[in-house]
This record gives C-alpha cells, sequence and structure tokens, in this order.
C-alpha cells in the first residue's frame, strides 16, 4: 500500500476578485496530488469574494474561509495563511490565477526526488526564460532570483517546506516588491532548490490590479524593500549584487513611469519623482545599468538619475504618444 503522502496547504490571499475565483478554486480542488487543503484569505472585498469563499469552504472540508474586518494587505493575508496552515508544505495562488492539476505532484516529486526545499516551475502569462530542468545551490539559487529566470519574483508557481515559511513570514509594512523580499529571505534558509520547466501556472494579468494603478505611500514601500536585498546581496551574495541593483533600478523606473502616467498621492508627482531618483541614485551602478535588457529602459534610467524634471517632460511625453496610438488602434 503507497504511504499516504503529506499534506499540503494552499494559501489564497483574496481582494474583490469574484468574477476569476471559481477557476482559481476549481484548479486547486482538482490537484491529482492527493492530499490538499485551501486556506482562503478574504482581505476585507467590497465584492461578493468573501460569499464565494464561503460557499466553497462550506462544501468541500478541505477549504477554510478567513475574513478581515478590514484591508491589510496582501502580505497580511497570506501571513494569516501560513498561521493556520497544517501542511509540511506550503504553496501560493492568486484568487486571480490558477493552475494546471499536476502542480502541486509534480512539484512535490521534485523536491523528493532532488532533496530540495524549495522547488520552482514555468508559468504562462508571463516573460520568462525558460530553462531545462536543474537543481540549484542556495548561492546559485539566489542569483537565480536576481536575474529573474528561469523563476520569477513572486511567491506563487513554488512549494516550500513549510517550517521554512513559518521562520520567514511576509513583511506586513511592505506593500510592493514584498515578494522579493520574501524569497530573498527565505531562499537565504534553503540549501537547494529544484526546478521544472513545465508550465504549471496561469498568471492573469488583470485590469485593475495593483500594478496598473498609480503611485501611493504603500506602493513606495517598494523602494525600502529593494533596498534591505541590495544592503544584504552585497554582504552576502555580492556575484548577484549587480543584478539585484538591475532589479532596483528597474523597479524605480516603473514606479516613476507610473507616477507620470497614472498620478501620485495628492497630486504630489514631483515630489514622488524626486523621491524615486535617490533612490536611483543610490542603487546606479554603470555594470548594472548595462544588465538592463532594453535599451530604451536603460537610458530613461540615466534620464532620472540626472534630472527627475526632464524625466517628468520625457515620460509624459511618451505617455501621450502611447495614448494616442492606442487610440488609432483602437478606431
Amino acid at each position: 500500500m503507497e504511504r499516504e503522502k503529506p499534506l499540503i496547504s494552499v494559501i489564497v490571499p483574496v481582494y474583490n476578485v469574484e468574477a476569476c475565483m471559481e477557476r482559481c478554486l476549481d484548479s486547486i480542488l482538482a490537484q491529482t496530488y492527493p492530499s490538499v487543503e485551501a486556506i482562503l484569505v478574504d482581505d476585507a472585498s467590497t465584492d461578493n469574494s468573501g460569499a464565494v469563499c464561503d460557499r466553497y469552504a462550506a462544501c468541500d472540508a478541505r477549504i477554510t474561509a478567513i475574513h478581515f474586518p478590514e484591508n491589510r494587505g496582501p502580505s497580511a493575508a497570506r501571513n494569516e495563511g501560513i498561521r493556520q496552515a497544517q501542511g509540511a508544505y506550503i504553496s501560493f495562488v492568486d484568487s486571480d490565477d490558477y493552475i494546471e492539476p499536476d502542480m502541486l505532484e509534480t512539484l512535490y516529486q521534485s523536491m523528493v526526488d532532488h532533496g530540495t526545499e524549495v522547488s520552482a516551475c514555468g508559468a504562462f502569462g508571463i516573460a520568462l526564460k525558460d530553462g531545462p530542468a536543474a537543481v540549484y545551490s542556495q548561492a546559485e539559487a539566489v542569483r537565480r532570483l536576481a536575474q529573474g529566470t528561469p523563476f520569477n519574483h513572486v511567491p506563487w508557481g513554488k512549494l516550500y517546506h513549510a517550517e521554512l515559511v513559518k521562520k520567514r513570514p511576509f513583511d506586513e509594512g511592505v506593500y510592493y516588491s514584498e515578494d522579493l523580499l520574501f524569497l530573498y529571505q527565505l531562499l537565504k534558509q534553503a540549501r537547494r532548490v529544484s526546478y521544472v520547466p513545465d508550465r504549471l501556472y496561469h498568471y492573469v494579468q488583470r485590469e485593475g490590479s495593483q500594478v496598473q494603478s498609480g503611485v501611493d505611500a504603500r506602493k513606495c514601500t517598494a523602494l525600502s524593500a529593494q533596498d534591505a536585498v541590495c544592503q544584504d546581496a552585497s554582504i552576502h551574495f555580492p556575484e548577484a549584487a549587480a543584478d539585484f541593483r538591475q532589479l532596483a533600478l528597474e523597479v524605480d523606473r516603473s514606479l516613476a513611469v507610473l507616477a507620470v502616467k497614472k498620478g501620485a498621492q495628492e497630486g504630489k508627482t514631483f515630489a514622488c519623482l524626486k523621491r524615486i531618483q535617490r533612490n536611483v541614485r543610490r542603487h546606479f551602478r554603470w555594470k548594472s545599468l548595462s544588465l538592463c535588457p532594453r535599451k530604451k529602459d536603460a537610458a530613461m534610467i540615466l534620464t532620472l538619475y540626472v534630472s527627475a524634471l526632464i524625466f517628468w517632460a520625457a515620460a509624459a511625453v511618451h505617455c501621450r504618444f502611447r495614448r494616442r496610438k492606442e487610440g488609432e488602434n483602437g478606431a
């Protein structure tokens, strides 16, 4: 008789996703891995997401629904799931995404076969350079994290030993780039990481998501998260330091463009750009800039480094051009 497999806890943070939740939850319940629990943490949704959580929990004993009385952010939601998790292993699935039926079984088997503490798979819907199946040492895994290939900077599409996650939960004071900070701190504790190239996770880009909104105080917590990773990596993983700085510069560029395109909190766009500029200057290295995959992005970072005002003007022109072009294409 086959020995009963250990429980895997799947943690799903939920916020205003009623339209796509059923596909997500059905994909978790359809897993070929036989021992699964799903912990749904409703982060004070204002739509019917909470009711969907309760309906699924009432129909399937494998599901637990938790409701926050007020919105606390994805880090707090995931941490509550971590606290409630009973499994020997933990995986995260975002509530607007979905997974292939064999994702958990494939990741679990990879960990067993290779004696690793973390396993990762490929994903649809996100630009990644696929690589062959591999097993990475701690230093190699951190370097791969910095490069964003073959696995990405987010917690989903991976399976973890629960004890690692419980030791290094999410920083609830960080609302953007919290995923990178979590993974970096966790990989510092893992000895080996395995990678399976099969695309078993479906990432869904959703209109109105946090990534596409303007810049506010919560989103600017990305700056402190990037600072923490860059500073620590320069000491413990110097071979990955340039890649982490390049990643920080790219986050700075993205935030600066959003500030111009979507606006900043209280209309203080220029003050926001100056704050981001200080972060660019803190992490700027020519070697890191040369690692930017697109020359256009490198040019924008360099412009922001030199002058926030010039960057604002150039980005505004670019955004108007893009909107006009999109309008012509849609006509």
